[in-house]
């Protein structure tokens, strides 16, 4: 397996070793000790499971209090995913990383709490797969919009098709600072001094 690291603090791209034949294939989707060494939190309680046609786009959604971090995986299909630091203080606040995930390059994407994720289907359909570090609690969701300008996110598909919930989502210059979640430079340096030692 390898790791490869962007440059938004936290969030962590795997390429699970695959063992392939004329019979199919084998890979560890989680493995505690393994992934734990590789920056990804050793702890997750909840796992959901979406399925989306083409052109659709969900998010970009975060939840304060009990933020979630995600470890995320498609199934079948490939979708194009992105995630966004929303931590109030941080020096990358409102920065922004996409990347194409599919169940054929098979790779996942650990997204830390403290950011706000969403993604869009650019094959015929997705069965997109994630674990999250906290239960969902619907008091604490917030939505992002998806196309905010003063984010520029480049999205390859310019007309998706959104919920309700994303059309009117805000703008991050227009969400109350009470709502955001608050950077904490300790945490996150504790997070990879923990990685760099495994």
């Amino acid at each position: 397996m390898s790791a490869i690291e962007p440059h938004l603090p936290g969030i962590v791209v795997l390429e699970p070793a695959v063992y392939g034949d004329e019979r199919g294939f084998f890979m560890e989707a989680w493995n505690k000790r393994r992934y734990g060494s590789l920056g990804v939190p050793l702890s997750f309680v909840q796992d959901n499971l979406s399925y989306s046609a083409k052109g659709i786009l969900r998010g970009l959604h975060f939840q304060n209090p009990n933020a979630q971090g995600k470890l995320i995986s498609v199934l079948q299909g490939e979708v194009f995913d992105v995630a966004v630091d929303v931590r109030l203080g941080s020096p990358t606040f409102g920065e922004w990383v996409g990347f194409s995930l599919s169940a054929q390059n098979k790779r996942q994407l650990y997204i830390p709490e403290g950011f706000a994720h969403g993604f869009l289907v650019t094959s015929e359909a997705a069965l997109f797969y994630y674990k999250c570090t906290d239960y969902y609690n619907p008091e604490g969701e917030h939505s992002l919009l998806w196309n905010d300008p003063g984010l520029g996110i480049d999205w390859p598909l310019k007309s998706p098709v959104l919920s309700k919930k994303d059309t009117s989502a805000s703008r991050l210059a227009e969400i109350p600072t009470e709502k955001l979640p608050r950077y904490d430079e300790a945490a996150t340096e504790k997070v990879g001094r923990e990685a760099e030692r495994k």
